[in-house]
C-alpha cells in the first residue's frame, strides 16, 4: 500500500515508520527539511518530501498516489496561536488530500475530555474535525501515552524522582486513560486493515495522575511518595513547577497539565470491536517497558524530537541529563579541527576564561576535589584514561570524538564531549556539556553555574577555531573548500 507519514520527525513518526516498511507497504514522509531525517536507519528506504502543511504549494507530491496518509502533526511549540496555526493546517492538508484522491487519512487526536476542554485538547478535536470536513478521517483517540521518551512518561518519571514530597493540584486525583506506546503503534499500524472512519478511543484502563506516579515509584523501588492536594495550585502555576522541575518545557507543559484538569476517559469498546488483536497494555507495564529501553540504551524516538535542529545553541534536559549544546561550523580538516580539541586545558589553557577555569579548579579543591592541578600528560596528546585537570579522559576515537568525565566536586555527574565531524564547511564541531544532578540540590548547582557556563562553553570554540584556522595558517594544506557532509 502507498503510505504518506507526516510527522516522521516526531515520536510517534518516527517509531511508526519502520512498523510500516516492516509490513512491505511503501512509505512517503513528507518534512520541512530532509537533512533531519537523513541519519534515521530507514531513511533510504522511503521516498522523502520537503513541504509543510502550512504551505499549499508544496503538498501535490507528497499526497498524489497516496491510498492513506497518516496525520501526526501538531503545533504546540508554535507559541500561543498553536491552536490557529493546527486549523489552518488540518484545512490545507484535507484540502490537497481531498484533491489527490486520498482514501482515507489516520489521524492520532486525544480523548475527549467530559466537560471543559483545555485549549490543547479542543485543538486536538478541531483538528479531526477540519480534516474530516475534506477526506474520510479515522480519528484514533489516545490519552497521556507511555512509552520511553515521550512526554507525559518524562514529567511523570521526574517529579516521582526528584521530589518525595509534592504539593499538587486537586485536580491530580481526576481520571485519565494512559496508553503505551506500543499500543498506539499496533493501532495504527492495524488501522490499515480495517475500512473504518471516525473517532475511536484507546488506551489501557482509567488511573489518576497520582496513582500514575505511585506505580511509577513501585516499579523503580522508591520509597513512597507523599502527595498532597491542595486547591490553590492553579493549572497555570502547575505547569510552569513541571518546566522547572523536569525536561518538559513550558511551551509543551502548560497545555500538557491543563489537559489533565477534566476527566479524560473515553470509551474503548469501539477500539475491542475495530481492532480484537491489540491487547492493551497496562500502565504499570508500560512504565515497566519504558524503563527497561532506558536502562538497555534503547530509545528510538523521544518527545523533543521534533524540534528544529541545527541550531547554534540548544538546552535539553531528557534521560536524567541535561545537556547544554554549542554547534560551531570550521574552515578546516576534521583532522585539523580535532587537533585543536586535543590542545585544551592543562598548561595550554582553555584558550577563553582561563580565570574562570582556575578560579572553578581552587573551589574544588577548597572542597577535597582534585582542582585543575593535575594538569596533563602531554601538551597535545591524549589517551583514554587519561588526566586533563579535573578530567578525565572517558573515551576517545581520533579525529572524531572525545568524552570527558568530570572529577570534582558536584551533586551529581558531568561529562564534556566533542564530536567533530565533515561538512560543506571542511569540519563542524559539536560541544556538548551533560549533566546529571542529584535531586534537587543537584538542579540548583545547574541553574546557579548556567549564566557562567553559558559564556564559558561558548566560549571554548571560540578557542578551537582559533587555534584550528591557526595552525593551517601557519602550515598551509589543511584549509578545506568544500566537503561534503
Amino acid at each position: 500500500m502507498h503510505i504518506l507519514v507526516t510527522g516522521a520527525t516526531g515520536y510517534v513518526g518516527g517509531r511508526l515508520v519502520p512498523r510500516l516498511l516492516k509490513r512491505g507497504h511503501q512509505v512517503r514522509i513528507l518534512v520541512r527539511d530532509r537533512t533531519r531525517v537523513l541519519d534515521r536507519p530507514w531513511a533510504e528506504d522511503v521516498e522523502i518530501i520537503e513541504g509543510d502543511v502550512l504551505d499549499a504549494d508544496t503538498l501535490p507530491p507528497a499526497v498524489q498516489g497516496v491510498e492513506v496518509a497518516y496525520y501526526l502533526i501538531h503545533s504546540m511549540y508554535a507559541g500561543e496561536d498553536y491552536a490557529e496555526r493546527d486549523r489552518q493546517a488540518a484545512d490545507i492538508f484535507g484540502r490537497a488530500a481531498a484533491e489527490a484522491g486520498v482514501q482515507r487519512v489516520v489521524y492520532l487526536g486525544a480523548i475527549e475530555p467530559e466537560g471543559d476542554s483545555s485549549e490543547h485538547l479542543h485543538s486536538r478535536l478541531e483538528t479531526g474535525a477540519g480534516l474530516a470536513e475534506h477526506v474520510p478521517v479515522l480519528e484514533v483517540r489516545a490519552g497521556p501515552v507511555i512509552g520511553s521518551g515521550s512526554a507525559s512518561f518524562e514529567m511523570c518519571r521526574y517529579l516521582t524522582e526528584r521530589l518525595p514530597v509534592m504539593v499538587t493540584p486537586r485536580w491530580i486525583d481526576v481520571p485519565v486513560r494512559p496508553v503505551a506506546i506500543r499500543t498506539v503503534l499496533h493501532t495504527l499500524v492495524a488501522a490499515l486493515d480495517v475500512d473504518a472512519t471516525g473517532p475511536v478511543d484507546i488506551g489501557a484502563e482509567p488511573t489518576t495522575f497520582r496513582d500514575m506516579m505511585r506505580i511509577y515509584a513501585e516499579v523503580r523501588g522508591l520509597r513512597k511518595r507523599l502527595i498532597l492536594p491542595t486547591p490553590l495550585l492553579a493549572p497555570g502555576l502547575a505547569a510552569r513547577w513541571v518546566g522547572l522541575v523536569t525536561p518538559i518545557t513550558n511551551d509543551l507543559a502548560v497545555p500538557l497539565v491543563k489537559g489533565m484538569t477534566a476527566p479524560v476517559v473515553g470509551d474503548t469498546t469501539r477500539a475491542g470491536e475495530l481492532f480484537p488483536e491489540v491487547e492493551p497494555i497496562s500502565y504499570r507495564r508500560a512504565v515497566e517497558l519504558a524503563l527497561d529501553r532506558l536502562m538497555e540504551h534503547r530509545v528510538e524516538t523521544r518527545w523533543s524530537g521534533a524540534l528544529p535542529r541545527g541550531v547554534p545553541y540548544t538546552l535539553s534536559d531528557r534521560e536524567g541529563l541535561i545537556r547544554e549544546q554549542h554547534v560551531r561550523e570550521l574552515p578546516v580538516s576534521p583532522d585539523v579541527a580535532f587537533e585543536a580539541v586535543l590542545g585544551l586545558g592543562g598548561e595550554n589553557g582553555w584558550g577563553a576564561w582561563d580565570w574562570a577555569w582556575r578560579l572553578r579548579g581552587r573551589m574544588d579543591q577548597w572542597v577535597g576535589g582534585p582542582g585543575t592541578r593535575r594538569g596533563r600528560r602531554d601538551p597535545d596528546q591524549l589517551l583514554a584514561g587519561e588526566v586533563l585537570d579535573f578530567w578525565r579522559v572517558e573515551a576517545i576515537d581520533p579525529p572524531n570524538h572525545l568524552l570527558l568525565r568530570a572529577e570534582m566536586r558536584v551533586p551529581g555527574k558531568a561529562w564534556l564531549e566533542f564530536v567533530v565531524e565533515p561538512w560543506s564547511t571542511g569540519s563542524r564541531v559539536v560541544q556538548t556539556a551533560l549533566y546529571q544532578p542529584r535531586g534537587l540540590r543537584g538542579l540548583a548547582y545547574w541553574w546557579a553555574m548556567y549564566p557562567m557556563h553559558l559564556f564559558v562553553f561558548a566560549s571554548l570554540l571560540d578557542a578551537i577555531e582559533a587555534r584550528a584556522v591557526g595552525r593551517v595558517d601557519a602550515s598551509a594544506p589543511g584549509r578545506v573548500e568544500a566537503v561534503t557532509p
